[in-house]
């Protein structure tokens, strides 16, 4: 009796499923469909605040860029944790470095879970070669040039520049790099490996799920920490004559087991060379992931007081702003934060950092000596760049240009960068940022709304200028890894 009764559904239970999926669709498509006109509004918008600014391809700019490289060695992270058998630790523990495999469990899950960047040098030389060889027959496994110069360097030569790159690499090394890029340095037998452990958004390891896609790097350099380049570096840099010198790659140093006083002679030669350069020079500093507090504060001593341009990521500017503020180092902060947060925290950071010019200045005008290497620069552009959008801040009459077209290009390379692809498909991105933000934490504060046809938010303050850029965050990532460096290296071209 029950199996009669239930045959007259059998019979139109597919057609009742079918009329259930298009009226799913009907009342679906509507909302998809803005969204996707929304998002290509976007794109076009982006494109076209891009457009308005163009690279000579007669008169390249030229760009000077420091220090080391890699190969990077880019695996799926959780397959290469499962292959060696490593367990998830049972509490997420963050190290300064890395010596057995308890504590890599213990670091990569304080990181994975949040979807956090880190990067730490691994002490035990055994341990990562292990992890070296575990991951080269790994499937979908891929090898990469890597580190923050040539990585920049070879955007920057994309992008349309002609570039010198202070680095120590293999032959082989040099031989894929663009032939706009030309090397100062010395031939290496073996590159220095960096082994990148990428994951996407919701990937899970044990208990442990990721919040959002990124990387978790070691390494255990034997060239970049001495910043072997630099004397061959700083002789090609005069007949060079660069419009832009870029320093990144420091956070080598790291944790790095030098001699006593052998990492203060190697930064206080790049202070001299800093601060010998040209003052029409424009200098950028591309920060990293530091977690040793006492190179965070050799790096405020020796380079950054030489910078007039800082970029960064999310991580990275409440770190700097820390120690800045006489606090300890922040290992580990919001991975998404609210663009009014980041905005205070660029005002603080630009503000401390020129007043402590300042301070200089007037200290060394009143003892007479004049130093170049005592006073350095001001700072005049801060550029950092999270998940939902980039932000920058440019003091106004400096020689940083075309803010917002550069802007609109960083936002734009977060994509393109994180995809693997030059052209963006909306259908693979996504906007996470708030259809309006608030400029500050403050109460009272204005409250600014993304506009589609003109994303980026452009407002001027005491004497500088900001803007915000919404990013077409990639929904399917093919490379975290280097993002920072492509998007800092790609709005300094629209700036020079």
């Amino acid at each position: 009796m029950e199996a009669g009764g239930r045959a007259p559904w059998m019979k139109y239970g597919p057609v009742v499923s079918l009329f259930v999926v298009l009226l799913a669709l009907w009342f679906r498509a509507p909302q998809n469909t803005v969204l996707d006109d929304r998002l290509d509004t976007v794109l076009s918008s982006l494109l076209r605040a891009e457009s308005k600014v163009g690279i000579d391809d007669i008169a390249r700019p030229k760009v000077a860029i420091g220090f080391g490289g890699c190969v990077d060695l880019i695996v799926d992270g959780v397959s290469l944790l499962k292959k060696i058998g490593l367990t998830p630790a049972d509490q997420p523990l963050h190290h300064d470095y890395i010596e057995n495999m308890n504590q890599l469990a213990q670091s990569f899950a304080y990181f994975f879970a949040p979807g956090a960047a880190a990067e730490r040098f691994m002490l035990n030389d055994t341990l990562f070669s292990e992890l070296v060889e575990a991951s080269r027959d790994l499937p979908g496994n891929r090898w990469a040039v890597g580190g923050n110069a040539p990585v920049m360097a070879g955007r920057m030569a994309k992008e349309g520049c002609d570039v010198l790159l202070g680095g120590s690499f293999s032959s082989d090394f040099n031989d894929v790099l663009s032939q706009h890029i030309t090397v100062a340095g010395a031939v290496v037998e073996e590159p220095d490996i960096h082994l990148i452990m990428e994951y996407p958004s919701g990937a899970q390891w044990g208990h442990y799920t990721s919040r959002r896609a990124n990387r978790y790097i070691v390494h255990s350099d034997d060239h970049n920490p001495y910043l072997a380049s630099m004397e061959d570096f700083a002789e090609k840099l005069e007949s060079f004559q660069p419009d832009l010198l870029v320093v990144g790659g420091l956070q080598m140093m790291d944790n790095f087991p030098f001699q006593s006083g052998e990492r203060d002679t190697l930064l206080s030669r790049l202070a001299d060379l800093l601060s010998s350069s040209s003052a029409p020079i424009g200098v950028h500093f591309e920060m990293a992931s530091f977690v040793e507090e006492s190179i965070m504060e050799d790096l405020l001593h020796y380079v950054i007081p030489h910078a007039d341009s800082l970029g960064m990521n999310e991580q990275e500017l409440p770190n700097l702003l820390s120690l800045l503020k006489g606090s300890n180092i922040t290992v580990l902060s919001d991975p998404n934060p609210r663009v009014a947060t980041v905005l205070d925290q660029m005002r603080e950071v630009y503000r401390i950092l020129n007043q402590r010019y300042s301070d200089a200045n007037a200290a060394s005008t009143e003892d007479g000596t004049n130093d170049a290497k005592a006073k350095g620069k001001p700072l005049t552009r801060l550029h950092v760049h999270t998940l939902a959008f980039q932000a920058m801040i440019v003091t106004r009459g400096s020689q940083w240009k075309n803010t917002m077209s550069a802007t609109a290009k960083a936002s734009l390379t977060a994509n393109r960068h994180v995809c693997g692809s030059n052209d963006i498909d909306p259908s693979k991105a996504r906007l996470i940022m708030d259809d309006s933000f608030s400029v500050s934490r403050q109460e009272g504060s204005q409250r600014i709304p993304l506009k589609e046809t003109r994303p980026v938010s452009c407002w001027e303050e005491e004497d500088y200028e900001i803007c915000v850029a919404p990013v077409l965050v990639c929904t399917e990532v093919f490379q975290t890894a280097g993002g920072g460096d492509n998007i800092s290296a790609a709005g300094l071209v629209l700036q020079i």
